[in-house]
Order: C-alpha cells, then structure tokens, then sequence
C-alpha cells in the first residue's frame, strides 16, 4: 500500500508539473517566435521600401542600386539572413548572396502571396526538430502598384536552440517537482500509514491471542490522521470485547463440562449399581437410561476436546507426521483388531507440517473414531501421507457407506448426525473438531468420496523445512 500510494502522489505531482511547464514552455517558445517574426517583418518592409528604385531601374535597363545591394549585403553578413528582391515576373533582381537560396514550396507561395499584394502571415509554432527556415515576402509598392517583393529567408538555428533550453528548463523543473515530491510524501506517507500498518499487524495479533486466550496488544498511538486514529481505537474496543466474548464462551463451556461431569459419573454410577435390582417392567427404561448417560458422557467430552483445539495457537508450532501417524495408528489398532478392521498405511515419509504439537494427533483421533464407527468388519481403513506442492497432510479412507453431496456439505457441522445413522455411537463433534484444528493452523479440510464409495477426510497442512 506504501509504495501505491507513493506512486499515486509522484504522478499527480508529474502531472501537476507538466501541466504547468508544458502551456509556460509553448507560450515562451510562441513569445521567442513572435518577436523573431516581428523583427523580420520589420526588416523586410525597411527592405521592400528601399528596393523601389532598383526594380524601376530595372525595368528602365536592368541597373541595379550599388548603395542598395551593398546594404543587404552587409545585412546578410551581420544577422545571416538572405534577403532577396524580386520583379512582378518573379525573377531575381538583387540578392545579398552571390548564388540565391532556393525557395521551397511554402515560400513560393508567400512570394506569390506578396506580389498579388498581400504580406506573409505568421507560422504555426516552430517545434525544436523543424528546421525550416522563416520565410517572408512583402510587397514593392509604388504608387500603389505592385512592381515587385523583397523576401528574407531566416533561418531558425538559434531560435530552436532556445526552444531546446526553454524546453530543458521544464524538463528539469519537473523532475525538481518529483525529487521534491518524493522527499516531501515519503515522511507525509509514512505518517499517513503508519496507524493503517499496525492496524494490519494488530489484526494478525489479535486472531493469535483471542486464539490463545490472552489479551490483544492495542494498536491505537499518537501519529497518523485523526481519522486513522479514531479508527485504530474503535478497533481496540472492538478487540477487547471480542476478546471477552470468546473468553466467556470457552470459560462456559469448559466450567459447564467441569461441573456436569461429577454429577454425571455419580449418576451413572447410581444406575449401574441399579443393575439387577429394578423390577422387570422398568429394565428397558434402565437400559435406556444408563444409554443417555453414556451419550451424554461423551458430548460433555466432545465439547471439551473442542475448546482445547480452539484455544491451539495458530500454527505456530511444528509436528513430525509419521510420529504423529504412526503413533494414533498403534493406538487404535487394538480397537480396529477387535472389530475386525485392518488399518494400513501408505504415502511417503519424512514429512513436517506447520501446526502446533498435538494437532496432528487430535485431529487423527477425531477421524479414526468416525472411521471405525462407520467400517463394516472385514473392510480396511487406508492411511495415507501426501505431498502438494507446498502442503502436506493425511487422507483417512473408510469402507462404509459414504456420504452425498448434501451429508457431506453439513458433516463437519457441531452435533450433526447423518440421517439413518442416529443409532451409531457419537457426539457429533469428531469432525467439527478434526476441521477446526485444521483451520486454525492454517490448513484445508476435505471430505470426499472413495473409489470403493467410502468417504474420504483429507487434512493438507503448510509443509515446513524438511
């Protein structure tokens, strides 16, 4: 953002520049020309007048004025500019230069221009890289006829080399504009983002202490626009009651599972030790009762296990995957045997994830669970480790049913149960519990379909140094 909007000042301080210096440049370039041309014009009228006698001569016996040639002459040695008299036939009758230049097309016209009695307009605006010279005819009038033109060609060398300075003067007054620009909006833009710099690293602080149930650092300081330094202390405000909302909501949950949980053991301890003493008639309710408190055993579990992997920092931490996966596979395996599950493993090794110690574990935990609930005996349940470009991670693949689209879309939500499966064990938290560590480490949680059309839980981590 810095370096935008230090690019946005610099182009309006150009643009101001040469908005300036462009229209200052043209008008002295005009000024220059318009006194060069009024010079000229001046010079070749004096001329016109004194070529009167000359032409008349001519035409009395060609005889040209020894006075009148010499002064052009000297004129020409002076200022470098030709000047030329011609008859009403437009043939040369005195010039101050032995061989006369020729005339282009344009001054052709002029001189016909002038001896149909009119004078020479004045040119467009002569940029550096034209180099035509000024050309001007005027016409020999007397008594009111026209006998002829005198005409001066001027060349233009030391008029574009004035143009080029005045040009270089803009083109060096604009780039003092953005040096001065740039010396001026650095500090100016460095004081305007700095309250929106910590604000942004705040941000990052805040998700990483909410997350980790400590207080946020205030972002809100003495610099910057008042506007920004409103905004940085409604953003402190802001923080600090989120912080407190999420304090309290995990302070609930982990007191209300605490303090639920002694009253529930001594319950379900009191309807164990009922065993064999209830009349016949009420043994079902019995059954069914011990059966909720054993489902409400492990909700209060489940809701524990889900505001520890809540309070997990960000990912912050680094975990070992085949240690991490080899060690919950050891662990589950007896289970597996029991129910007549194989679990095998497949994928490369020697891989690290960027997550904190124990995240790899807890969520392992939360989908093994969910695959052996849903594993028929006989049927296997795939491990496998994978690399992705700069991920890695784990894919548990069951052999049970599956799921659609729609069961997949809502399975991650908290006590979801899928319809038909109301009668399998489970709180309805594995999931939601394995997608948000997962999340909060920085990674990406999949449900998919397998091959043999059991479902598929993928966890891709940020890959570390291996």
């Amino acid at each position: 953002m810095r370096s935008r909007l230090l690019v946005i000042v610099l182009a309006l301080v150009g643009l101001l520049a040469v908005g300036l210096g462009v229209p200052l440049g043209m008008i002295d370039a005009q000024r220059s020309q318009e006194e060069v041309f009024t010079d000229r014009l001046t010079d070749t009228i004096s001329f016109a007048s004194g070529a009167q006698r000359p032409l008349i001569e001519s035409d009395g016996g060609r005889s040209s004025t020894v006075a009148f040639a010499a002064e052009i002459a000297r004129y020409d040695q002076v200022y470098g500019v030709a000047v030329l008299v011609y008859d009403r036939a437009g043939q040369v009758v005195a010039s101050s230069r032995e061989q006369p230049p020729q005339l282009s097309a344009d001054a052709q016209q002029r001189l016909r221009v002038a001896l149909a009695g009119r004078r020479s307009t004045a040119y467009d605006l002569l940029m550096p890289w034209d180099d035509r010279p000024i050309v001007l005819a005027e016409p020999v009038l007397v008594d009111g006829e026209v006998v002829g033109a005198a005409v001066t060609v001027s060349p233009t060398d030391a008029l574009r080399d004035g143009e080029l300075r005045t040009w270089g003067v803009v083109a060096g007054a604009v780039l003092l504009a953005l040096l001065l620009g740039v010396l001026v909006a650095l500090p100016v833009v460095a004081w305007i983002l700095r309250p929106v710099r910590r604000l942004d690293e705040g941000m990052g602080r805040v998700a990483s202490s909410v997350l980790a149930g400590g207080d946020a650092e205030p972002v809100a300081e003495r610099a910057g626009p008042p506007e920004l330094r409103r905004l940085s202390t409604s953003f402190d405000r802001m923080t600090e009651t989120v912080t407190q909302a999420m304090t309290t909501q995990r302070a609930f949950v982990a007191d209300a599972s605490h303090q639920l949980r002694n009253p529930l053991t001594a319950l379900h301890l009191r309807l164990s030790n009922l065993d064999g003493q209830v009349d016949p008639d009420a043994a079902d309710d019995h059954v069914a009762a011990l059966e909720e408190a054993e489902r409400l055993s492990r909700v209060l579990d489940g809701l524990l296990a889900l505001a520890r992997a809540e309070r997990v920092p960000d990912g912050d931490g680094e975990s070992d995957v085949d240690a991490a996966v080899d060690d919950r596979l050891e662990a589950w395996r007896p289970l597996a045997e029991h129910q007549g599950v194989t679990l095998r493993r497949t994928g490369p090794r020697g891989l690290r994830a960027r997550i904190a110690p124990g995240g790899i574990e807890t969520v392992l935990d939360a989908v093994l669970d969910n695959a052996l609930k849903y594993t028929p005996s006989g049927a296997e349940i795939r491990v496998r480790t994978l690399r992705a470009g700069d991920r890695v991670g784990v894919a548990v693949a069951d052999g049970g049913p599956g799921m659609d689209a729609e069961a997949m879309a809502r399975a991650t939500d908290r006590f979801w149960r899928a319809p038909g499966q109301t009668n399998v064990e489970g709180s309805g938290l594995g999931l939601a519990i394995a997608e948000r560590t997962v999340e909060l480490a920085g990674g990406e949680f999949r449900l998919g379909s397998d091959a043999g059309g059991g479902l598929v839980v993928t966890a891709l981590l940020r890959a570390t140094g291996q």
